[in-house]
């Protein structure tokens, strides 16, 4: 028996990620235009890593378009999965322009030259401005759903980026030291690494159905035993489908040989008690009476 917890979905507006788009563009071409003018392959470098955040944007935007397809005989989840691929390989793209950077970095910094600082600085300050109005667009949808915190942090280290590009035209300005940019860029990879190492762990986990972080099965069991008409809760899978939906489905042994009129008013009280303390909005649960089976473990291999 299916069983849906009502639940307050976020409504993540793809109409933002287009704005976004739209936005990284214009800093994409200006950029590579400032870059061939002023000779600052920073500037290039950094044009490139933008129009990556471009596609990785185009992709997000698709998947949030296809997480709203309703299901259908041949896709029964519709395409709700679409944004956790997305956010995956949003990841994945992240840490490797963060070692095209780190490698791009190193070259530099051995190997400097000097450039036309100003149009430098004027092109960060702009970046600044385009990417951090990206970010406040996607910071609100970037709390409720991987895919856009996916986005969102592709924006915020470009916009960190942004920032280390000026300091180092600034410097270059002033002082010539161009080696500088080369250490920024690399303090910022490294920290692409980071964030990104954290979002490629919880997205893997939940495209392999693994029990979430927050989840102990033990618990579960212990509640669902203390509800009358219980037996043993057995044969347990956890999972997210995507952000908003946490499945559970389990054999469930009835204390008694119940009406099915009465397992439904069962099923209500374990609905409830999984979704006030576990936060389970989707389970299917089979019941069962003295059925003999090999195993009635918790967990088992089906």
């Amino acid at each position: 028996m299916d069983n849906h917890s009502h639940i307050h979905k976020h409504e993540v507006k793809g109409k933002n990620l287009v704005f976004s788009i739209l936005l990284n563009l214009v800093i994409t071409i200006a950029q590579i235009i400032g870059g061939i003018v002023s000779g600052s392959f920073a500037l290039i470098s950094d044009a490139l890593h933008n129009f990556s955040d471009v596609l990785s944007l185009i992709f997000s935007l698709f998947a949030n378009r296809l997480s709203r397809r309703k299901a259908s005989l041949d896709q029964t989840f519709g395409y709700k999965r679409a944004e956790l691929i997305a956010a995956f390989v949003n990841a994945i793209t992240l840490i490797v322009v963060a070692f095209i950077l780190i490698y791009e970095a190193v070259l530099r910094f051995f190997h400097p030259e000097p450039i036309q600082s100003t149009i430098v600085i004027w092109l960060a300050l702009l970046g600044i401005v385009v990417n951090g109005g990206s970010v406040l667009l996607l910071k609100k949808d970037s709390e409720h759903n991987l895919n856009m915190k996916s986005a969102y942090l592709h924006l915020l280290t470009d916009m960190m980026a942004s920032v280390a590009v000026l300091v180092g035209g600034i410097l270059m300005h002033f002082y010539g030291w161009f080696w500088v940019d080369s250490v920024m860029t690399m303090l910022i990879a490294f920290y692409l690494i980071y964030v990104s190492y954290d979002l490629i762990k919880t997205s893997t986990k939940m495209l392999m159905l693994f029990t979430p972080d927050h989840i102990n099965i033990t618990d579960i069991v212990r509640e669902v035993h203390k509800i009358e008409g219980v037996s043993k809760l057995h044969h347990i899978h956890v999972w997210h489908l995507n952000d908003d939906e946490l499945h559970l489905e389990a054999h469930l042994d009835c204390s008694e040989d119940i009406k099915m009129s009465d397992f439904n008013i069962l099923l209500d009280e374990i609905e409830a008690v999984l979704f006030r303390e576990f936060q389970i909005n989707h389970i299917n649960i089979q019941p069962e009476f003295k059925k003999e089976e090999d195993s009635k473990d918790f967990i088992v291999q089906d």
